[in-house]
């Protein structure tokens, strides 16, 4: 199966809260990202999954206070979760040893996981749900990890065998995003705007992946989730960098084109937005 991931197939993932929901129903994603060298990557995830929509966000990670500075509706104590978020702006090689062993826990539960960045080395061991989310670099060494060597040729191809490999999903980024499934099955997700490729964005793309996957039904199928938080994400980039754009210019320009640069946290706070037009059709 392979296909292209559009508005229409967002909406059929997100789901608008009713007024029975509370915010346990809505979902509570556990976070452990960031590091002392890279604590605003813990920002943007964090603060990407409360603009996507759910309930509860639990900050475990080093960067509690620049993280509860910016999202004081955090909390940053244990509890119960229906996902988690791992790896973001950390690196494996100089990781504490009970960090690794906290990682190592929350990968062989029953609980759907974003593996991110610094985390990647550990997907291979891991027995939970995981969408890894490698750009090009990483999935060369998550591969070489795996015993298959550099990609040659085919991105998507490359990606079905990371999947195979890992038994999971593989999200891997690029002005194409790639989703590939253990199955066989590739969702590629269009490129939004240009002005995506710049530092942070892999973290917001984490958060977004996070919060749905906390959101969703148990056992839910991941590739669907993750292409939709790929999409969400290109366009929330577009209205971010469209609003840069000169007056005279949008009404004969796509928003993929019109705009003007935009930070990481820019994309974060166009979220809401990118959620609101598809809900709404």
């Amino acid at each position: 199966m392979s296909a292209t991931w559009s508005a229409r197939d967002v909406a059929g993932v997100l789901r608008r809260p009713t007024a029975t929901d509370d915010k346990y129903s809505r979902g509570v994603l556990g976070v452990r990202t960031g590091s002392v060298e890279y604590p605003g990557a813990a920002v943007l995830g964090v603060e990407a999954a409360w603009r996507t929509g759910l309930g509860m966000v639990r900050y475990l990670g080093t960067a509690r206070d620049a993280v509860l500075a910016r999202r004081p509706e955090t909390v940053a104590a244990e509890g119960r979760v229906q996902a988690w978020l791992i790896g973001s702006g950390t690196n494996a090689a100089t990781r504490p040893h009970e960090e690794t062993t906290a990682l190592r826990g929350i990968l062989s539960g029953d609980l759907p996981v974003v593996v991110d960045a610094g985390a990647l080395d550990l997907a291979p061991d891991g027995r939970a749900p995981i969408v890894v989310t490698p750009h090009d670099r990483e999935h060369d060494r998550l591969r070489t990890d795996l015993g298959l060597g550099a990609v040659r040729g085919d991105r998507a191809q490359g990606a079905v065998e990371t999947a195979r490999a890992l038994g999971n999903v593989v999200l891997l980024k690029g002005s194409v995003t790639i989703v590939a499934d253990p199955g066989g099955g590739v969702l590629r997700v269009g490129a939004a705007t240009p002005w995506l490729a710049t530092a942070g964005t892999g973290d917001v793309l984490a958060g977004v992946l996070g919060a749905l996957l906390a959101g969703a039904p148990a056992g839910a199928d991941l590739a669907p989730i993750a292409a939709s938080a790929a999409w969400l994400h290109g366009r929330a980039g577009a209205l971010a960098s469209s609003a840069h754009a000169p007056a005279r210019s949008l009404s004969a320009a796509r928003a993929d084109t019109a705009g003007g640069p935009i930070t990481a946290l820019d994309v974060a706070e166009a979220l809401p937005r990118a959620v609101a037009e598809v809900l709404a059709g």
